[in-house]
């Protein structure tokens, strides 16, 4: 394949895993400010509390959903380290989207429920980003990709070697066939 072509192949595989990202971002998203909403209008817990439990829920949700749909084609050999980097990582997005909300509503009093959700929707944004970057790197990594058939100059390619090797004389070991006598 082409440089161009394999540029081309790597960049419609980019594109379909931010689609999916996006989708499961995008749910994630609706199931944080419902659940910000919620907790916010029907408890007497702050807003910031309230902000860290729908968080929590929403990390929740994008883990299932990143494991089984965005990144389900990626290693899954080591679910521990997985999980613990994601929550490592889930944690310090928690902590950029609750951070912006807090300072904007301790650090500015801007405290009405239309702004508490655009400050919660802003940090979610800034914190998506870091989110990608970090889950796409460390998280749900590539599988190794295959090694190439071509082999270094002078040697034989392996499928050769095998196919050689199918076509021995029982009883003198030479080789017999296409590539044979």
């Amino acid at each position: 394949m082409s440089e161009r072509g394999a540029l081309r192949v790597r960049l419609e595989q980019l594109l379909r895993e931010i689609a999916k990202f996006g989708l499961v971002g995008g749910l994630g998203l609706l199931v944080n400010m419902a659940v910000f909403n919620l907790v916010r209008h029907t408890t007497e817990i702050p807003v910031v509390r309230a902000s860290l439990v729908a968080t929590v829920v929403a990390i929740v949700f994008n883990y299932v959903g990143f494991r089984y749909f965005t990144y389900r084609d990626r290693d899954k050999s080591g679910r521990t380290r997985e999980l613990t980097l994601f929550l490592l990582f889930s944690l310090v997005g928690l902590i950029i989207e609750n951070g912006l909300l807090y300072v904007a509503t301790y650090g500015f009093g801007w405290d009405s429920p239309l702004q508490s959700n655009f400050f919660k929707f802003f940090g979610i944004g800034v914190a998506t980003l870091f989110r990608f970057w970090s889950y796409r790197t460390w998280v749900f990594r590539a599988l190794p990709e295959r090694e190439s058939a071509t082999p270094p100059s002078g040697q034989p390619a392996a499928e050769s070697f095998l196919e050689q090797r199918r076509h021995r004389d029982a009883r003198t070991g030479d080789p017999v066939g296409p590539r044979g006598r």
